[in-house]
């Protein structure tokens, strides 16, 4: 199976949602023998150094990335409860490189600094 790579991936990192310690997962992926995995944790990029270094000690291209909660409104009022009519869709983003990871991690510090309402979104 080394031609699949787990593309969509939560860790423990994901709150609530993810159960995999990254250790273990880079672990199970060298093992499956595939060369490459993902961390696309849930409104965060909590967990993606230590993703970088575990994938890396076992041989494997890491990937970050992240699943972003993009709202429909544009107005991020935070001052709204509950939730009106404010739903989302989920969004999987990966980083290409250097660029693509730094401007990933604005767009998750500007989602948890200035759109978080409920969840942080963007």
């Amino acid at each position: 199976m080394p031609d699949f790579v787990h593309l969509h991936l939560h860790t423990d990192y994901s709150m609530l949602d993810g159960a995999s310690d990254v250790e273990k997962l880079c672990r199970r992926v060298q093992e499956q023998g595939m060369s490459a995995v993902a961390m696309t944790d849930h409104g965060n990029m909590f967990g993606a150094v230590h993703f970088v270094n575990a994938a890396k000690q076992h041989g494997l291209k890491p990937i970050v990335g992240c699943e972003l909660y993009v709202c429909k409104k544009d107005d991020h009022n935070t001052k709204r409860t509950p939730p009106d009519g404010d739903t989302y869709n989920h969004l999987i983003i990966l980083a290409e490189n250097d660029e693509g990871y730094r401007n990933l991690v604005k767009i998750t510090s500007e989602a948890s600094l200035h759109g978080h309402y409920y969840k942080p979104r963007i």
